[in-house]
C-alpha cells in the first residue's frame, strides 16, 4: 500500500476501527476482516493490478443494509487510483480521529448511525469501492490495443484490439503431424511442399473461415493416448495463422488423462523459477502479438480428482482433507500460491494479454477453494465439458459472477465408423452453442475438433486424406454463421 495515504492502509484502518468502537466492545479488527479489507483495496496478497474479489454487496447486507456498497471485480490503475482520501505528506498522525475527520478522509456514512466496529468496516469497504474506476475489469496492466473484456448490453464480451465485441468461435487441435503418416505424407509434400507455414496459410486458415470459426482455441493435439499433447505453434506459425488464437502455458503437468508426470511442488522455490522460465520462454515472445487473445494453463488439472491411469500419483490435494476447516484453508492457500505465482510470472513478461487460467473438467469435482483462489488472478473461468456445457457454464457464472469460456467440448456421433473413427456430432454442437450464447457470462465456445483426425484422437473435421466430414461440417458451419448473426443483432 502507498505510504502517503493515511486511512487506506491496514495499520491505520485497524487503529481507526478500534478507536471508533464503543468502550464496551472496543478490540482490534480480526484477521479475517483484515483479509476482506485487503481484498477490497487490492492489498498485500493480491496482484499489483489490485483485482478486487470481495463480494461487497453481500458484505453490506451482513454489516449495515443502509450503506450503498456496490462492486464487481475490477482492475485499478494505481494503489488507490481516483480515491478522494487526501495524502498526508508521508506523516502519520497519532491523535485519535475526530468525527469532523470523516468527510476529509472519505468515510462519511450514508446515514447517521453510531460509528461501531461493524459500520466502520462497511464504510471502509464502501470507500474502497469508490476508489476504483468502473471500466477496468481485468488483470491486464496495459490492455490498450489488445484483446480485453467488457460488459455490453448485459452480456460479457471479449473486446478486439479495435474495440469491437467478439465471441470466440474456436477450433482446437491443429497438428501438422496428422498429415505425415506414411499413407498421407505425399499430400504434405505435393500440396504444401513440406512446409508447415504454407499448410497453415493454404489449408488451415481458408477452411476455418469457410466453416465459420473466427479463432483458434488451442492448437496442441493428442499424440499417443494418455501421453502429453503435441508441441504448440511457433511464433512464425502463429503469424502465418494471422487470426485470433489462445496459447497454453505449461506451468504444470497435471492433466487428468496424462499418466507419466508426478505433481509439481507449488510451494518450492524451484517451481517458482520454473513458472518464470515458462513465462519468459513463451510470454516474452508473444507479448506484442495482437492476435493473441490470452493464456490457458493446465488442461483438466487434477486438483481433487484423478483417473485410473494416474491413480499412482493421486490428486494434487487429498479431497478427504476438505472435510475440515483447516484442510479447506490449506487448499485455498496452496491454490492462491499457484495462481499468484503464475499470474506474477506472466505479468513480468507480458502486461497486455488476458489470462484464462486452468481448463477445469466440468464433470469432475472442482473445489470452490480452488476457483475462489483463482478469481483475483485470472480474467475468465475456463472449462472442458463433453456432456452439458450449457448448464455447467451457467452455474459457474452464477456462482462467481466471472466470465466463463467453454475451452474444449464436443459431442461424439454414434455409432463409430467401420474403421474405428468417431465423427463430431454437428447437431450437439449447434444445440450447445445456441444455449451458451444465451448465457450472459459466456465469452466463447471452442470445439474439440480436431482439424484433421489422427490415430490417437480418432476424430476430426477432415479425414487423413483431407476429405471433410461433410454432413457434420455443414451443421457446424451453419451453427457458427447463426451465432455471428445473433451477435450482430444483439449489439445493434
Amino acid at each position: 500500500m502507498h505510504s502517503n495515504w493515511p486511512v487506506a492502509s491496514r495499520a491505520n484502518w485497524t487503529r481507526l476501527g478500534a478507536d471508533h468502537q464503543p468502550a464496551d466492545s472496543r478490540r482490534r479488527v480480526t484477521a479475517s476482516e483484515l483479509e476482506r479489507f485487503d481484498l477490497a483495496v487490492g492489498g498485500r496478497d493480491h496482484p499489483t493490478t489490485g483485482m478486487v474479489h470481495a463480494d461487497l454487496e453481500s458484505l453490506q447486507s451482513s454489516l449495515h443494509p443502509s450503506l450503498p456498497i456496490t462492486g464487481r471485480p475490477v482492475r485499478e490503475s494505481g494503489p488507490v487510483a481516483g480515491c478522494k482520501i487526501p495524502p498526508s505528506g508521508g506523516r502519520r498522525t497519532r491523535r485519535r480521529p475526530r468525527s469532523t475527520d470523516w468527510p476529509q478522509h472519505g468515510f462519511a456514512p450514508a446515514t447517521e448511525m453510531p460509528m461501531t466496529r461493524r459500520s466502520f468496516i462497511a464504510a471502509s469497504l464502501a470507500t474502497a469501492a469508490a476508489c476504483r474506476p468502473a471500466k477496468a475489469r481485468t488483470t491486464q496492466l496495459d490492455p490498450d490495443g489488445f484483446f480485453t473484456l467488457d460488459r455490453r448490453k448485459d452480456h460479457w464480451w471479449l473486446i478486439t484490439p479495435a474495440g469491437e465485441p467478439f465471441f470466440s468461435l474456436g477450433l482446437n487441435h491443429i497438428d501438422p503431424a496428422s498429415l505425415r503418416y506414411p499413407e498421407n505424407i505425399h499430400l504434405w509434400r505435393e500440396r504444401y511442399g513440406g512446409s508447415t507455414t504454407r499448410w497453415i496459410r493454404e489449408s488451415v486458415v481458408p477452411k476455418l473461415k469457410r466453416w465459420g470459426f473466427n479463432s483458434v482455441g488451442w492448437v496442441q493435439e493428442i499424440t499417443v493416448r494418455r501421453w502429453r499433447h503435441s508441441r504448440p505453434f511457433t511464433n512464425d506459425e502463429y503469424r502465418a495463422l494471422d487470426m485470433p488464437f489462445c496459447h497454453l502455458l505449461p506451468f504444470t503437468e497435471s492433466h487428468q488423462w496424462e499418466k507419466h508426470t508426478r505433481h509439481f511442488d507449488f510451494l518450492s522455490k524451484q517451481w517458482e523459477e520454473w513458472a518464470d522460465y515458462v513465462a519468459r520462454s513463451h510470454c516474452a515472445e508473444l507479448a506484442d502479438d495482437r492476435n493473441l487473445i490470452g493464456y490457458f494453463y493446465s488442461d483438466c488439472p487434477t486438483w481433487i480428482h484423478y483417473r485410473n491411469d494416474n491413480a499412482w500419483r493421486g490428486p494434487i490435494f487429498d479431497p478427504e482433507r476438505l472435510k475440515t476447516e483447516s484442510g479447506r484453508k490449506e487448499l485455498a492457500d496452496l491454490a492462491t500460491r499457484y495462481y499468484k505465482t503464475t499470474h506474477d510470472a506472466i505479468r513480468r513478461h507480458d502486461p497486455h494479454h488476458l489470462i484464462f487460467g486452468d481448463r477445469y473438467e466440468a464433470n469432475a469435482p472442482v473445489a470452490m477453494e480452488v476457483v475462489e483462489s483463482a478469481g483475483p488472478f485470472v480474467d475468465v473461468l475456463s472449462f472442458q465439458d463433453f456432456r452439458d456445457p450449457v448448464a455447467h457454464l451457467a452455474d459457474w457464472h452464477s456462482k462467481t459472477g466471472k466470465p466463463v469460456l467453454l475451452a474444449d467440448g464436443a459431442g461424439n456421433a454414434r455409432p463409430m465408423t467401420p474403421d474405428g473413427f468417431r465423427p463430431n456430432d454437428g447437431e450437439w454442437y449447434a444445440r450447445m452453442l445456441t444455449g451458451s450464447l444465451e448465457n450472459p457470462g459466456c465469452v466463447g465456445f471452442h470445439l474439440c475438433g480436431a482439424f484433421q483426425r489422427n490415430k490417437a484422437r480418432r476424430r476430426g473435421l477432415l479425414d487423413e486424406l483431407e476429405r471433410p466430414d461433410q454432413g457434420n461440417v455443414e451443421r457446424i458451419t451453419a451453427a457458427n454463421h447463426d451465432a455471428l448473426r445473433w451477435m450482430n443483432e444483439r449489439l445493434r
